[in-house]
């Protein structure tokens, strides 16, 4: 369910580096389009919303990471269309933390 990566960064260095990595990327995160038609399906889903990526140190290490969308929504049973949109929001949400890695 989770996708974390360690990085060889600081966390100071991880939280300053994923600011433009977003910033180019972040029409396909937050995308509007897909946010409505989660939604249209079922507005439950508004409560996963915003998705979000975390950087934080566990033991010296510093970590990306966020909760896979496909997981969490499998979880509450979904639909065709909604498991393709989780897809495609977590594929650009990896694309991210392995770019800020």
């Amino acid at each position: 369910m989770f996708y974390i990566v360690e990085s060889d960064k600081s966390f100071y260095e991880a939280c300053f580096d994923l600011e433009p990595v977003v910033q180019r990327k972040i029409f396909e995160i937050a995308n509007y389009r897909h946010s409505e038609k989660m939604l249209a399906l079922d507005m439950r889903l508004s409560l996963l919303l915003p998705w979000r990526i975390a950087v934080f140190t566990q033991n010296g290490a510093t970590k990306v990471g966020l909760l896979r969308p496909q997981a969490i929504l499998a979880e509450l049973g979904p639909t065709p269309e909604l498991s393709r949109l989780a897809g495609e929001i977590e594929e650009r949400m990896v694309q991210i933390v392995d770019e800020v890695r």
